[in-house]
């Protein structure tokens, strides 16, 4: 339930999708809503999904297809079966799925759940033998780990070659001369995942019990993503939110972001994309068996949560800045807002994405999954186009970067890491642990967009001839860089190499707290020091000269740089050296004049005349020039031993139509000797921070109880605002996303909107705002709401 309290036409409100919300609760046939819920003629809904068509079968539920706790079977009488006692919520606690569902049955490999079996006649365990079945898939085999046989005494005969084979146990507390079986059973650590039917069989009989879920296990050691430690298992399997790293290597933006792994309908989500593969279209069968390993599904996932013209992906890329035909990738703010329209629409692909919103939805599959997953983003991550390990930037004489270059440092990207087992590159388990999977479709891995998973190990000791993808992961991250100089007559110069500055603060979500936590030792040794340049001239080796290097990265220059190269002049003195360094006002904020200082001192003992021209650019994330935004040429004197400061401001009014859908300006200086006729250049990325805006909640929040909650924000500039909107989003807090149209904000006035929501799920819970209108697109803040039942 979601309330806007400002704005009421006709006792309620339209939201952006056409849906209109009350603000009062209804009832229809005299049946009350609750927590947008209502009844129909006797058919409920449960938060927000209908239960019509659901039936009742001698007492035994079924709410979309789920399985109550208890099912007793029609026409008992003439069955040895009577029901069946999934022990849902007992199990589920077990399994770590209980968050998950308490009615339907999911489970977690390797690992031991009960059921009591209740039969219509006694059981005699010298004379019944009980056989049990569970299949998975249209396309069951013993062979392929996709059906087991087992039972109660276990004399049931299977094939010699069947794999993943199930057991049963009797339990002391079961009473058979009463036809009451409390059996264990446990599906084999290297089953595969997915939706499995369960039967008994007794003699001639064969009756289907039940459908449950197998997940992987992280909790079991013989499983291939089994993690020992507790409080990593918390944070990267069972924690629904967390924080993605944006911005650029000196201005580190923390991202809340939603991933409600848990939410309604997840499980069916996630195998649907199995389901809808490539590679399960091609030979369903083979894709179910594979299914019990964790390389092959997240190997999958990668090409499953990006839409291309080959696949049935959830989520399409969009890097032109036109997203007319659907959202703004900032616009997101959790991955199940995306997921559930992908579902609900039929499968058709969620417009649009970038590389932290792909990486948010397949962190959420993953660790529904049961793998392990965290978000991990590598500032200043290269693109290397032409395998080769550099990357080549370009500029003309006047400091204005080409519109178009296919090597490119990203300001960031975003991928995951996912844990488990790398049998397949060495029994010794040295490639075991992190894996990066990258879901942004860059370049295509077996001939599909997909990424990874590529051992962090292997990364680390550029072992790039190792599967999957490692090259293109040890470019994102150690690229060397070389900007040319562009003249009027087409020839280049080299103006400056570097080999340090690709692959920086690579950082993810610390255990336990929303502290940034810096993995870029884990990714390479110290940059510069020996070690660190032995293992780029090693991969220089293994690289196959056929090979793709691919990368997804982000591209940030150095806060300040130094420009410290000397020129032969023609008399054979060398030109004193020119140290160039950009210095900040302020910190720069959307909204309001951007101040920096260029300052320049020289080496050397005489003055200089120098020419400054000064570009500045917008950019986008990736690197490229969005537009020019202004351009200033100056002479002026430096003095020996003195320091030079030429003020640069770019006021609001000249950047802001370039900046709307960009968070980064390129300035650059290209300065020349008059004397010398020698050029120095020097580059500085800014980052714009977006004015703040508020959310806080007043009253104790408890479940199905009305919350009110209040947004604050300031219109800095002296332009009205208009398009405005606000969405709430937030796992427990509200189901899905909603969306409310505003009025336009006038200059310099606040917004002060109360809401209210109501809570469906107890605990820490993470409320979500996003702000969007003409001039400043998705503003975001969030606050924690501590839930009581």
């Amino acid at each position: 339930m979601f309330h806007f309290n400002d704005f009421s036409s006709s006792g309620g409100f339209s939201d952006t999708n056409g849906f209109r919300w009350s603000n009062w609760f209804s009832t229809i046939n005299g049946s009350s809503t609750i927590n947008g819920s209502s009844t129909i003629n006797g058919s409920s809904t449960i938060n927000g999904s209908s239960t019509d068509g659901c039936s009742t079968i001698n007492g035994c539920s079924t709410i979309n297809g789920f399985n109550l706790l208890k099912n007793r079977f029609k026409n008992h009488w003439h069955s040895a079966f009577q029901e069946v006692d999934l022990n849902c919520a007992t199990n589920n606690k077990a399994h770590h799925t209980s968050s998950i569902s308490v009615n339907q049955l999911i489970v977690r490999r390797g690992q031991p759940f009960n059921i009591t079996l209740k039969m219509t006649k006694p059981f005699n365990p010298d004379s019944d033998q009980l056989t049990m079945k569970v299949v998975t898939g249209k396309h069951p085999s013993q062979e392929q780990g996709t059906m087991s046989s087992f039972g109660f005494p276990d004399k049931v005969k299977r094939s010699s070659r069947a794999k993943a084979v199930w057991r049963a146990e009797l339990q002391e507390n079961s009473l058979p001369e009463t036809g009451t079986l409390a059996l264990t059973i446990t599906p084999p650590a290297d089953a595969p995942v997915g939706e499995y039917k369960l039967s008994a069989g007794l003699k001639a009989e064969e009756k289907e019990l039940a459908q449950l879920f197998v997940l992987f296990n992280p909790w079991c050691s013989d499983d291939w993503v089994f993690l020992p430690n507790e409080a990593e298992r918390q944070e990267y399997v069972m924690n629904q939110h967390g924080i993605i790293y944006t911005g650029s290597d000196h201005h580190i933006n923390g991202l809340s972001w939603d991933f409600g792994q848990f939410e309604e309908d997840m499980v069916k989500i996630c195998l649907k994309l199995l389901d809808l593969s490539r590679k399960h279209k091609r030979d369903p069968a083979d894709d179910v068996s594979a299914r019990c390993n964790p390389i092959y599904v997240s190997r999958v996932m990668t090409n499953m949560v990006n839409k291309d013209q080959m696949n049935d992906g959830v989520l399409r890329g969009n890097w032109s800045g036109d997203f007319k035909y659907g959202f703004p990738p900032t616009h997101w703010s959790g991955s199940y807002a995306i997921l559930k329209q992908w579902y609900a629409s039929f499968c058709k692909a969620v417009n649009y994405g970038q590389c932290w919103v792909f990486a948010g939805v397949l962190c959420s599959v993953m660790r529904l999954l049961g793998i392990p997953c965290r978000v991990v983003t590598n500032f200043e991550s290269a693109h290397d186009s032409n395998a080769n390990l550099t990357i080549d930037t370009y500029y003309g004489e006047f400091g204005v970067r080409p519109k178009k270059s296919n090597d490119s440092v990203w300001n960031f990207h975003v991928w995951v890491e996912g844990w488990m087992r790398r049998p397949d590159l060495g029994e010794d388990g040295r490639y075991d642990g992190w894996q990066v999977l990258d879901g942004t479709p860059q370049e295509k891995s077996e001939g599909v967009f997909c990424c990874g998973p590529a051992p962090v190990a292997a990364i680390l000791n550029g072992d790039v001839d190792l599967k999957y993808d490692v090259p293109f992961v040890f470019a994102e991250v150690n690229a060397d860089r070389v900007t040319w100089l562009i003249k009027r007559d087409g020839s280049k110069v080299q103006m400056k190499s570097d080999t340090r500055s690709v692959g920086q603060y690579i950082s993810t979500k610390a255990v336990g707290s929303n502290r940034r936590m810096d993995i870029t030792s884990a990714y390479k040794y110290t940059e510069g020091s020996a070690r660190e340049r032995d293992v780029f001239r090693y991969a220089l080796t293994r690289l196959d000269n056929d090979s793709r290097i691919a990368v997804c990265p982000i591209a940030v220059e150095p806060e300040a740089l130094v420009i410290n190269n000397t020129t032969d002049t023609e008399n054979g003195h060398a030109t004193p050296q020119l140290i160039v360094k950009f210095e900040e006002e302020s910190a720069p904020v959307k909204g309001q004049a951007v101040k920096k200082n260029l300052v320049l001192r020289s080496e050397g003992s005489a003055a200089r005349m120098l020419s400054v021209n000064i570009n500045v650019q917008a950019m986008t994330y990736t690197g490229q020039p969005k537009g020019n935004i202004q351009n200033e040429v100056v002479q002026k004197q430096l003095l020996p031993g003195k320091d030079l400061t030429i003020p640069i401001q770019i006021p609001y009014i000249t950047y802001s139509k370039y900046m709307v859908d960009c968070q980064t300006m390129n300035i650059s200086a290209m300065i020349t000797d008059l004397q010398n006729d020698e050029t120095f250049l020097a580059a500085n990325r800014v980052v714009l921070k977006d004015p703040p805006i508020t959310i806080t909640v007043s009253d104790e929040a408890r479940v199905n109880q009305i919350l009110s909650v209040l947004v604050t924000f300031m219109n800095p500039i002296s332009e009205t605002l208009t398009d405005c909107s606000l969405t709430l989003s937030g796992t427990g807090l509200i189901d899905w996303e909603q969306t409310v149209k505003l009025e336009d904000l006038m200059p310099n006035k606040k917004m002060c909107v109360e809401l209210s929501i109501v809570p469906y799920r107890s605990g820490e819970r993470t409320l979500l705002a996003d702000f969007d209108c003409a001039a400043f697109r998705d503003i975001k803040t969030s606050c924690v709401i501590n839930v009581r039942p």
